[in-house]
């Protein structure tokens, strides 16, 4: 088990996550600090860069974009989203990520509560290699 941390985690000292597209780093979770009720971290996607279409069985996800505009498929549906603007994604609808801009984007993210064991927290919809551009 984790100890409690309760001291600052900088970005640039988390191992970027590349497998579902873009670069995903949990800040905040059960490996970095020991949080037991949810995980937060910053997605980074270049223009035209997805993280691929996911769900989440147990959690549900809280999306902030601090940079640069993004669109998320829910369930298909685009929802286009700017700087400065939140979305909320209940738990088992698919999502994707889209940057949709000119410029790289960054997405503040929060699911909540856990999974049982980390392998169940995600169910790809999407293979890696159908991710594509936008």
């Amino acid at each position: 088990m984790t100890e409690i941390t309760t001291g600052p985690v900088a970005a640039r000292d988390v191992a970027a996550d590349r497998r579902r597209g873009g670069e995903l780093r949990v800040l905040l979770g059960p490996r970095t600090v020991g949080s037991t009720s949810g995980f937060m971290g910053v997605a980074a996607l270049a223009s035209g860069e997805r993280i691929a279409e996911h769900y989440h069985p147990y959690s549900e996800e809280f999306l902030y974009v601090a940079r640069g505009a993004i669109t998320v498929d829910l369930d298909d549906e685009p929802v286009p989203l700017a700087a400065g603007e939140a979305l909320f994604v209940p738990r088992n609808v698919r999502h994707r990520l889209r940057n949709t801009g000119d410029e790289p984007a960054e997405v503040v993210f929060h699911l909540g509560p856990l999974a049982p064991r980390p392998e169940l927290g995600h169910v790809d919809t999407e293979l890696v290699e159908q991710r594509g551009g936008s």
